[in-house]
């Protein structure tokens, strides 16, 4: 997918898919995160490409779910720790703009459009549902590197680099 729809926009924002993927994952990997965790980080917008409609859902003012889509997927090839954060990262960007008026000012105009159609920030009820969430720091975390993975010309490593970690994955699913 990221060879057939990586080069596409990410979203109004000045990176491709495949740029954005591989620097919310580098960003992972510098964090010592788990390689369940770096896989989330490399596939948590695997949604967008799995529906054909990356771009054109934002320009049609819909929101695609694409963090729905992307658990489905990911929920029958990897454990939760994959499948649980990716579900969960669109709801984290809500839940942090409903307690931190400092991140949604930090959020860029593409992530400002988007937030208006994945519901806008959470409501006090909402966020304390969220908050029990049993991944709710895997997928702040993971929610925070994206937010940081829009630099065009960032220099990163490739797509392989990530197959030992996506590897190790698998065999935490088959042996789950």
């Amino acid at each position: 997918m990221f060879e057939t729809q990586g080069a596409e926009q990410y979203f109004g924002e000045p990176v491709s898919q495949l740029e954005h993927a591989l620097q919310t994952a580098h960003r992972a990997a510098l964090n010592h995160a788990t390689d369940a965790l770096v896989v989330a980080a490399l596939l948590h917008d695997i949604g967008h490409l799995l529906s054909g409609e990356a771009e054109s859902s934002r320009e049609l003012g819909v929101d695609a779910w694409h963090e729905h889509a992307g658990f489905t997927f990911l929920s029958r090839h990897f454990s939760p720790d994959v499948a649980e954060p990716v579900r969960l990262h669109v709801a984290a960007k809500r839940y942090l703009c409903g307690v931190d008026e400092r991140y949604v000012r930090q959020l860029s105009p593409a992530s400002t459009q988007s937030l208006a159609l994945q519901g806008g920030p959470m409501s006090d009820e909402e966020a304390a549902a969220f908050a029990a969430e049993p991944y709710l720091l895997d997928a702040i975390v993971l929610r925070r590197w994206d937010d940081a993975a829009k630099i065009p010309g960032l220099d990163v490593p490739p797509l392989a680099s990530y197959l030992p970690h996506i590897e190790r994955a698998l065999v935490q699913r088959v042996g789950s």
